[in-house]
């Protein structure tokens, strides 16, 4: 419960943001998203600054080292509830509702995280072990192994990953096309670029 001690604490990690303090990184997370949306810096943008800000926060903090938490898709599915704590909290000081509706928010897109993270897992293993079945190359592999890392590729991009001509670049990704795990998407000023479709759709968030 969020004492009044804990209240005036609060206000004061807002007044004070570069002073050390005893909170927990996620309910300062919370207290900063809030500070950020009430000032509303931009004329456009802020949401999305706004929810950009906990990554890199995050990652600052060293509490996590990529991008892994992303609160988009939670406070757009609880849109109305989201905006109105946040007014709560500027009409009423009603911190706790706030911190509370934030930290569920990060277990939910937490354990999607997990979700996400463990069907690309099981989707580099199907593609390693669908091509080690054929007696693919090393330099096969490692083609689709550097597709989790950059899920889209050009011939050129192959062709210096693997060290190799730009024809035995663009033979490899055909392969790849055959087997089902690349896409062509079309040509781009840069050159024909291909898509791991299946990639992307494991990370898009959907509402």
């Amino acid at each position: 419960m969020l004492t009044k001690r804990n209240n005036w604490r609060c206000r004061w990690v807002l007044q004070q943001p570069h002073a050390d303090d005893s909170l927990p990184p996620l309910i300062r997370l919370a207290l900063i998203h809030y500070q950020f949306e009430a000032i509303h810096p931009f004329i456009d943008g802020n949401g999305r600054i706004g929810r950009l800000l906990i990554s890199l926060l995050l990652i600052n903090w060293n509490l996590q080292p990529v991008p892994l938490l992303y609160l988009s898709a939670y406070f757009a599915r609880q849109r109305d509830a989201y905006y109105d704590h946040l007014l709560a909290v500027s009409e009423r000081g009603n911190w706790q509702a706030w911190l509370e509706f934030f930290l569920r928010g990060v277990a939910f897109q937490s354990r999607d995280a997990i979700a996400r993270a463990r069907q690309i897992q099981d989707l580099q293993s199907q593609w390693r072990q669908q091509l080690t079945q054929t007696r693919a190359s090393a330099r096969l592999l490692r083609l689709v192994d550097s597709m989790f890392d950059a899920p889209m590729l050009t011939i050129p991009q192959a062709q210096k990953l693997l060290g190799v001509t730009y024809r035995s670049a663009s033979q490899n990704i055909q392969k790849l096309v055959k087997a089902g795990i690349l896409h062509d998407a079309g040509a781009t000023p840069e050159g024909r670029v291909f898509v791991a479709r299946d990639i992307l759709h494991a990370v898009a968030e959907t509402d």
